[in-house]
């Protein structure tokens, strides 16, 4: 299958990202819960603050989230040592609560976590229920997180070739450098986005 890619400054992505939310096709007063995955190195969060305010302006209110915020507590992610790839890639997000506290609970309850516990000291936040307006749009932001099982209307993935990957990533944290490998294969053809970053003041996004 042949593949365009298509240069787009960060505005026009972020204006492109906004239209794929607000032609989703959701009901009248559904909320509609956006992705945005990249390696750190991809600043996925940059991305997905840009949106906020031209969702906003829209007339849709926006819950931000970060995967950050939904890790699993520490004992259990590091279980198998402190790096080992595939518990990066399948054992650090709790999405069990990402789902019950934020997804499905903004559809179903009206209502959300903003964060269930602190990645750095890995101490429950003791944040409490916000309140989401009907149509809220919950933007989260993350990395390893598609086809995780997180209940997402759409997702955006900052992609980024082998090679650069390998030269983005600080020398101690090269031992995840599989998990991000066998992760862009495992989650290809999946995005309703695939955002080209290697050049980070010239991403490009790639239409089938």
């Amino acid at each position: 299958m042949s593949t365009r890619v298509e240069p787009v400054s960060a505005p026009l992505l972020a204006e492109r990202v906004v239209e794929l939310v607000l032609g989703g096709g959701a009901a009248p007063g559904a909320p509609v819960r956006l992705l945005v995955d990249g390696h750190p190195s991809t600043h996925p969060e940059a991305l997905a603050d840009a949106v906020v305010a031209p969702l906003e302006a829209a007339g849709r209110p926006v819950a931000r989230v970060r995967v950050d915020d939904f890790l699993r507590p520490r004992s259990l992610r590091l279980e198998h040592g402190r790096e080992d790839p595939d518990s990066l890639l399948h054992g650090w997000i709790d999405v069990a609560a990402l789902n019950r506290e934020v997804l499905t609970r903004v559809a179903e309850r009206g209502e959300y976590l903003p964060s269930l516990r602190d990645p750095a000291t890995d101490r429950a936040t003791r944040a409490t229920y916000l309140p989401a307006a009907p149509g809220t749009v919950v933007v989260l932001d993350g990395a390893l997180a598609i086809g995780r099982g997180l209940d997402v209307d759409r997702a955006v993935h900052l992609a980024l070739k082998p090679a650069t990957l390998r030269r983005r990533t600080p020398t101690d944290e090269e031992w995840g450098i599989p998990a991000y490998e066998r992760y862009a294969r495992e989650i290809e053809g999946v995005p309703d986005l695939l955002v080209r970053v290697d050049h980070p003041d010239h991403p490009a996004l790639v239409h089938a």
